[in-house]
C-alpha cells in the first residue's frame, strides 16, 4: 500500500520531515493527525498547580503536535481522534510494525487476562484473543466512537472473549490485582496524565506475575521516521514507570522499529 501525505502533514504530523516523499511513499509508519481528540484546557490549570509534586508542568510547547504540558520532562503529544480509526486497519500495517513477532514476544498463556489500552477498533485486540482462548481480552478506550468501531468488529467476527471498557484520561477502568499483561501500542505518549493512568495500571497488574508491554517507537535511533515527540527513549520509559512503582526487567528489540519493553511491579 502506497501512502501520501500533504504538506501539513509533512509539517505537522508524525513523520519526519527531513525524509523525501519517495520514502514516505513505500511504507513509513504515519497516523493522521488533522483529527485530534479535543484537549481539555481545565487540564492544564490543574496541572500546573501541582507541578512541583507530580512531574508535570505546563509550557508553550516546543512541537506544534504536542500539547502544553510535561510530563517528567517530555511533551505530551496530542491524541488521535476517532476520524483517523481507518488507520489503525491499515493493509500495511502488519509488516511495518511487525505486529506478528509482537504477538509472539508476548508470550501468552490460553488462560491469561490482557488489557489493550488504546484498543481504537480492535486491531490487536481481536488477535489477543486468539492466543487466550480461555482467558479474556479487556479492550480499553476513552472515545465512544472507538469502541462503537470496536463492538461493530466484534459482532462482524464473531469473537466472544474481548470486554470493551470505556476508560477515561486518568483511569482504564480495569479490575484491581487481576490482569496478567497491559499492551499499550504507540499510544502511551499521548496521555494525558501518564502518571495517574501509570498508577491506575500498576494496581490492575496481579501481584507478582502481571505484566506491562509498552510498545513506543525508538527515539534512539534517527533512522525511525516517526518524529520526535511520537518516540520514546527506554531511558525516559524506564524514568516514568519507575516513578508509578514499576520496574522494567526486558527490553525486546526485535520489532522494525519500535521498543517492546516489559514492565512489573517493584
Amino acid at each position: 500500500m502506497r501512502y501520501y501525505f500533504s504538506a501539513r502533514q509533512r509539517a505537522n504530523g508524525i513523520v519526519s520531515t527531513g525524509l523525501s516523499v519517495g520514502l514516505l511513499a513505500v511504507g513509513c509508519t504515519q497516523m493522521p493527525t488533522e483529527t485530534r481528540a479535543p484537549t481539555n484546557s481545565a487540564r492544564l490549570v490543574s496541572v500546573a498547580a501541582a507541578a512541583d509534586t507530580t512531574g508535570y508542568e505546563t509550557a508553550p510547547p516546543r512541537d506544534p503536535n504536542g500539547i502544553g504540558t510535561y510530563y517528567l520532562g517530555r511533551q505530551i503529544a496530542h491524541v488521535m481522534g476517532h476520524e483517523g480509526a481507518s488507520w489503525l486497519e491499515r493493509s500495511g500495517r502488519r509488516q511495518e510494525e511487525g505486529t506478528d513477532i509482537l504477538l509472539r514476544e508476548l508470550q501468552l498463556k490460553p488462560t491469561d487476562v490482557v488489557a489493550d489500552i488504546g484498543a481504537g477498533t480492535g486491531f490487536f485486540s481481536f488477535q489477543l484473543a486468539k492466543r487466550v482462548p480461555r482467558g479474556e481480552v479487556l479492550a480499553v478506550d476513552i472515545q465512544p466512537e472507538m469502541i462503537a468501531a470496536l463492538q461493530a468488529n466484534k459482532q462482524k467476527l464473531k469473537i466472544r472473549n474481548v470486554r470493551s471498557l470505556l476508560g477515561t484520561t486518568t483511569n482504564p477502568a480495569l479490575p484491581a490485582d487481576s490482569v496478567d499483561v497491559v499492551l499499550i501500542v504507540d499510544a502511551y505518549h499521548e496521555f494525558d496524565h501518564p502518571r495517574e493512568m501509570g498508577r491506575a495500571i500498576r494496581r490492575a497488574l496481579r501481584p507478582g506475575t502481571g505484566r506491562l508491554a509498552l510498545v513506543e517507537y525508538r527515539a534512539e535511533d534517527p533512522n525511525v521516521p516517526i518524529k520526535r515527540i511520537h518516540k520514546m527513549s527506554i531511558g525516559q520509559a524506564r524514568k516514568e514507570m519507575a516513578a508509578v512503582g514499576l520496574v522494567l526487567t526486558d527490553s525486546i528489540e526485535t520489532l522494525p522499529q519500535q521498543h517492546l519493553l516489559l514492565f512489573r511491579r517493584k
